[in-house]
């Protein structure tokens, strides 16, 4: 029988968060894959775990989960890790899982720490429906394009960024969706933490004064349904009526649905329409 690809969350900061279940998992596994063995090992030694180690990271992220789907097929036992948080979230993790689904490899993920949701429950912002980005697009294309859809998204968003490239990228979330509500998190669990909850404005005018330090978690409120069904509005309203006909009639929908639909778009009752178009 093969065996299972265990996905152990690693502490964000504080070594407290380690659950017992996954030094146990850590202690039992025939190999770790970590990110990076050098920051890997020192956590291990705190734990008393001496399981033999591997490299798992983006620049071998295939070759490398080839390897190991060899071994687990041969029925080893593999944990993998990442250097803080849950494996597979912005990290190539994600590639070996789904290699391991494509060779019927079981596969269970040991909760614990995740900077993302660590820094939602704290944002004081909507937790009832999100996305997470990660770190933008390094590409410019690439980035202008998530910038843009990111503009209409109703959902809060949370993104990471280093310290280095802070301001530009709050710059860029100001230009693109304008001064909405954002909260910074940094350093979560460790010494430093800090919680900031202000405007995109604000965080500019802040940080433009203070160097950035630490390793940030953004989490960005979305659109309001209202202002997403302002500019929904305003789109229909630089039509002519006649022109919003044609564009549903053109999807195939008769005369009587389109005119209803035409009157829902535009926040006006059906007689309306009717009374505009026989004029």
């Amino acid at each position: 029988m093969a065996g299972t690809l265990y996905l152990c969350a690693t502490p964000i900061g504080n070594l407290q968060d380690m659950t017992p279940r996954v030094i146990e998992t850590l202690r039992m596994a025939d190999v770790i894959a970590a990110e990076d063995t050098r920051n890997s090992i020192k956590l291990l030694n705190h734990f008393d775990i001496h399981t033999p180690m591997t490299s798992y990271h983006e620049y071998n992220k295939v070759e490398k989960a080839e390897q190991l789907i060899g071994q687990l097929l041969d029925g080893k036992q593999v944990a993998l890790i990442t250097d803080a948080g849950t494996p597979a979230i912005s990290d190539p993790g994600e590639v070996l899982v789904r290699m391991c689904h494509e060779q019927n490899v079981p596969v269970t993920s040991l909760p614990g720490a995740c900077a993302c949701i660590t820094a939602l429950t704290l944002s004081g912002l909507s937790t009832r429906r999100f996305c997470f980005e990660g770190f933008l697009p390094a590409d410019k294309k690439e980035r202008r394009r998530v910038l843009d859809e990111l503009k209409q998204e109703s959902r809060t968003m949370i993104l990471y960024e280093a310290p280095h490239h802070l301001v530009g990228t709050l710059e860029e979330l100001y230009g693109s969706l304008g001064n909405r509500r954002i909260t910074l998190c940094r350093e979560l669990t460790k010494k430093f933490e800090s919680v900031m909850p202000t405007t995109l404005e604000q965080a500019l005018e802040y940080y433009r004064v203070e160097e950035p330090r630490g390793e940030y978690a953004l989490v960005l409120e979305g659109k309001s349904f209202q202002e997403l069904r302002r500019e929904e509005i305003a789109s229909w309203e630089a039509m002519t009526i006649e022109e919003h006909m044609a564009y549903y009639e053109g999807q195939g929908m008769d005369r009587k649905s389109a005119m209803k639909q035409v009157a829902k778009d535009r926040g006006v009752g059906k007689r309306e329409i009717y009374a505009s178009l026989c004029s």
